[in-house]
């Protein structure tokens, strides 16, 4: 038996008789392919993030799902994609490498895999961070929640923040923007195809059960341009009634077991019970006020506006009336005014605002420069300029290194800086 081998992972649709015929050739030996049959492209996507090595991606052209993403997850793991079957669609464009007629025999086969992908040594894996592999050692990921009136660009802050993160380095690749409000738009906003699986399905697989990592990244679409995953939200403003309370804090505990940043885009309600005496209304607001009170940080967003900051100003109070801490807040003014009189102008206002008796502890808002053609971005699925990420990552950084020294937790050894000796003096015996 050969020591290279082509690792095969197959997708075909419920009629296709190739997924037959290959299965049937892997098992006999007469190619040397280990073949792989997925039965979804959510199974296949998890089995691309899921640690093997693969030489190429089989899929049939009829495929319900069959996508951009999944082409660009593939190239991720540089794993080629022959499509099966005639189409119209140029596949190519969408990133295949190869295609094949829906009927071939074994030399057809082995001719478009020798020609696109490369076979794989026995024992050959992805260099993976050790723990991504599934539940033997899951993070304990930190979670920056984006919240705001409407109109404010809280999604924008979001995408950033999340951008900002995954681009770092120090993420691993493992940063997830999750859409929990109750009018997502970060879907319309990624421009997504697809609209299942989102938040909705994730929370009804920890109804019953303890999703794996891997599943749970599975959910997830990846965003390979801006180095994140996208959880998308709920479909209808209604199917908030889908999320049961305690069904939604394990999704949380599941996303942050799964990754190691969640950016979460949560809707600026946070009224309980006790508050109007609804209990309706509380499970309503389920996810911004769980997101919120587990959050590591919250970061509140107004403009410039004497709507915006009356906006900004009242939402910090809900989060404090919530039970967040004051020093847990971190004000962003979006679209901020260049000159820096108006700013310290702007941040003075919130903080003589803030009903609360320790707002002395609110940090200085950030200040987000207002950037034309941002709508151009979203539509084409392109980089957030770094004008907007760059102010938003040192302070949230530095508002997350706060609230664990607060905590009393150690900090990350990647965090420190180290000290070159004899820089701090010295200390003589007098």
């Amino acid at each position: 038996m050969p020591a290279d081998r082509f690792v095969v992972l197959g997708l075909g649709s419920v009629r296709s008789v190739w997924t037959r015929d290959v299965t049937s050739w892997a098992m006999s030996g007469a190619i040397a392919v280990d073949f792989v049959k997925c039965v979804s492209v959510e199974e296949l996507k998890a089995r691309l993030r899921g640690g093997r090595t693969h030489s190429v991606v089989l899929c049939d052209g009829s495929v319900p799902g069959l996508d951009r993403d999944v082409f660009a997850l593939a190239a991720e793991f540089d794993t080629a994609v022959i499509v099966v079957g005639e189409s119209e669609r140029d596949w190519e464009e969408l990133g295949a490498a190869g295609r094949l007629h829906e009927i071939f025999g074994r030399e057809d086969l082995l001719r478009s895999l020798e020609a696109v992908a490369k076979p794989v040594r026995r024992g050959e894996h992805i260099e993976l961070i050790p723990e991504i592999a599934d539940d033997a050692s899951p993070f304990n990921a930190q979670v920056v929640a984006v919240t705001g009136r409407q109109g404010s660009g809280v999604s924008t802050v979001a995408i950033a923040l999340a951008q900002a993160f995954g681009s770092s380095g120090r993420m691993g690749g493992l940063v997830v923007l999750a859409d929990l409000a109750l009018d997502g738009d970060l879907a319309m906003l990624h421009d997504a195809t697809d609209i299942v699986p989102g938040v909705q399905e994730l929370v009804d697989a920890h109804r019953t059960g303890r999703p794996s990592n891997t599943e749970i990244r599975s959910m997830t679409y990846a965003v390979p341009h801006r180095r994140y995953d996208l959880l998308l939200g709920l479909r209808r403003h209604r199917d908030w009634v889908t999320l049961r309370p305690r069904a939604f804090d394990a999704t949380l505990d599941g996303l942050r077991r799964s990754y190691r940043m969640v950016v979460a885009d949560i809707t600026a309600d946070f009224e309980g019970e006790d508050a109007c005496g609804s209990v309706d209304i509380e499970e309503r607001n389920i996810a911004a006020r769980a997101t919120a009170e587990t959050a590591d940080l919250v970061v509140a967003v107004g403009t410039p506006t004497l709507a915006g900051i009356h906006g900004l100003v009242r939402t910090i109070d809900s989060l404090i009336e919530l039970g967040v801490r004051s020093e847990n807040i971190q004000p962003v003014i979006n679209f901020a005014p260049r000159s820096q009189r108006a700013r310290a102008d702007l941040a003075r206002s919130v903080a003589e605002l803030v009903n609360s008796d320790d707002r002395a502890n609110l940090a200085s808002p950030i200040h987000v420069l207002e950037r034309r053609n941002l709508d151009d971005v979203h539509r084409n699925g392109t980089p957030m300029p770094e004008s907007v990420c760059s102010p938003l990552l040192g302070a949230i950084e530095a508002g997350l290194r706060r609230e664990l020294t607060m905590a009393g937790a150690q900090p990350n050894v990647d965090d420190l800086t180290p000290v070159t000796p004899g820089s701090l003096g010295t200390v003589t015996p007098d």
